[in-house]
């Protein structure tokens, strides 16, 4: 699997990369006994099933089924090859790996190759062109009249593109990338007259990185009252902004270690923040919050706090953005900006501490929001929307688990509307009753459905006996080496003959108890999954013989019945051809009988 990276230097790889810190870096994941659990991010789920085991360094979902360690979970998840997931855990310990296993063929179209380099080309031009030449100079007296650092510009690679119509595109070609391919990912623009040009022109260029730190778009703001005055990037293969959002490559581990993000709806916002010590921050790319990007933050944090503009616009995104994040499972708080400033013009007015203390540390909760938010529908002088407005926000407090939590809330209502707390928790009482009635039937049906499920589910001895076995072999070099001189590689399931067989290969290779470097040496996916499946099944550490010989003599009596069944099977098609329908019965009767034995 390795051909140019050496199987010591492949070790030292992943042993320098923690397989819950890599992975932390993609899913929210919490202690739960000696394994670490999150959301499954191989498919979607409400209820975490995805178990990483740091003793082991192996990754199970209990949900999908999906298994293996810190290279496969990178392959599996970035789509990488063996050896651009190397390159990425190389890269992220401060370790190189050979020149000839770098340039190992990517995974990616070559289209999709030179794409990625012409951006990082450019991102370099932009980024050199506004800090160091003329041409770039009125773009660093904008950004520093926004009170953007030559810090902040380096950190987010800002740039300038030149007003010339050509500059990019005789550099690039230069570079030797094609035209047709810069102008299908948006670098390059076809005119009318079907001339070829630059796309940014006397513009601040943003890069556009992916999560992963790639320059995958641009977006460029107008400096001197050209229009429109943002300009993006075309969506392409590389780029869909509704999948991304704006400095999450490096929030991401901020984000992780205070498992609360701020989101914002513009870049300057992000900067300004980021700048004054708020790194924890994101924006999304100029469009609503879509549900893959919630999906996303709910991955890394439990708390999403929003943080929009302060006018009519930025209230009703936010009411949007709190929907859509409670319904997949985030907490959600809302920011609120004093005299409809956006937060960048907050911080440069009033400093990254105020920010801190009066806009984000006062966010409010869900339900204060909506009980705000609600009002501007009702004209509250009238006393039929005064019902309508509090039997709204009433449905929506019932929703609430914190019985305080809800008081706090009736109470202000109660004492706003002249209205005795006693009766509308009444009514809230009775709205949870009709919404638990829903959800009882919901449980019901759920565990009807697991019941059905679990009985076509369930494993006759031996299966269970060569799985427990199989388990300890993968922890115990002694226990593998017992039973290879027992029964070798006879088990009953094909897959386990499998993996006893190529786990007597490697103990006698002279490797160490490992599972994660064990399912590294094995190719077939489904085996890789079954191992790291057999890997979380719960052991003793002080086994006895005698335990293990009897999961022995479990699997040799499956193996000696079955072939009784088989030559049982092969008398009563005899007898049937003979037209002796007696012996035929009798026969039948042995079979259903070895047959309930093994069951037992």
């Amino acid at each position: 699997m390795s051909n140019q990276i050496s199987e010591e230097l492949i070790e030292q790889i992943r042993n320098s990369n923690d397989i819950v810190d890599v992975i932390g870096e993609y899913v929210q994941l919490k202690k739960q006994g000696r394994n670490f659990f999150g959301l499954c991010p191989f498919h979607g789920e409400k209820t975490p099933s995805f178990s990483v085991t740091q003793e082991k360094q192996i990754f199970h979902c209990f949900g999908c089924g999906k298994g293996g360690n810190v290279i496969t979970f990178l392959m599996e998840m970035e789509s990488f090859t063996f050896y651009e997931a190397m390159k990425f855990l190389a890269d992220r310990s401060g370790m190189e790996l050979p020149t000839e296993a770098i340039h190992k063929e990517s995974s990616l179209p070559k289209e999709t190759q030179q794409a990625y380099s012409a951006h990082e080309w450019l991102t370099k031009l932009y980024h050199h062109l506004i800090r160091y030449t003329k041409d770039g100079k009125n773009g660093l007296t904008y950004l520093k009249e926004r009170g953007i650092t030559e810090e902040a510009i380096d950190t987010f690679q800002l740039g300038f593109a030149p007003t010339t119509k050509d500059f990019i595109r005789t550099f690039l070609q230069k570079k030797g990338f094609h035209e047709q391919m810069l102008v299908k990912y948006g670098l390059l623009r076809r005119n009318q007259d079907n001339s070829v040009s630059d796309r940014f022109q006397g513009r601040i260029i943003f890069p556009l990185r992916n999560h992963l730190g790639k320059t995958v778009a641009f977006t460029a703001r107008a400096v001197e009252g050209q229009e429109p005055k943002y300009l993006n990037s075309p969506e392409t293969d590389l780029f869909q902004k509704g999948k991304m959002l704006y400095n999450f490559d490096l929030a991401k581990k901020h984000i992780r270690k205070q498992n609360e993000v701020i989101l914002f709806e513009g870049n300057i916002d992000v900067i300004s923040a980021y700048q004054v010590g708020i790194q924890n921050v994101v924006a999304t790319m100029g469009t609503a919050l879509t549900e893959i990007q919630a999906k996303l933050l709910n991955r890394y944090a439990e708390t999403v706090i929003i943080c929009y503009d302060g006018d009519n616009a930025g209230v009703e995104a936010a009411y949007k953005a709190s929907l859509l994040l409670q319904q997949v499972g985030s907490e959600v708080r809302i920011a609120s900006l004093k005299d409809n400033l956006d937060p960048d013009s907050f911080i440069r007015e009033y400093g990254g501490e105020a920010f801190t203390k009066e806009v984000i540390a006062t966010a409010q909760t869900f339900i204060g929001f909506y009980m705000r938010y609600l009002k501007k529908d009702y004209n509250l002088s009238l006393e039929a929307d005064r019902i309508q407005y509090i039997e709204k926000v009433l449905m929506e407090l019932a929703k609430i688990e914190s019985s305080v939590e809800r008081e706090l809330y009736v109470k202000e209502l109660s004492s706003e509307y002249h209205i005795s707390m006693e009766s509308l928790l009444a009514q809230i009482q009775q709205y949870r009753q009709k919404s638990d009635v829903v959800k009882d039937k919901s449980k019901k049906d759920r565990y009807t459905n697991k019941v059905e499920k679990s009985r076509g589910k369930l494993l006759p001895a031996f299966h269970n006996a060569e799985r427990k076995l199989l388990a300890y072999m993968l922890g115990n070099e002694s226990i593998a080496n017992k039973v290879k001189d027992e029964i070798g590689a006879s088990f009953n399931i094909d897959e386990h003959k499998i993996i006893a067989t190529h786990l007597y290969a490697y103990y006698e290779e002279g490797n160490r108890e490992d599972v994660s470097l064990f399912v590294e040496r094995l190719s077939d996916e489904k085996i890789r999954t079954l191992v790291t499946q057999l890997a979380m099944i719960p052991i003793q550490t002080d086994i006895s013989d005698k335990e293990i010989n009897d999961y022995l003599h479990i699997i040799r009596a499956e193996s000696s019945t079955g072939v009784d069944i088989k030559q049982l099977k092969a008398e009563q098609k005899l007898a049937e051809q003979q037209n002796d329908p007696i012996k035929a019965a009798k026969i039948a009767l042995k079979i259903i009988e070895l047959q309930r034995q093994v069951k037992l």
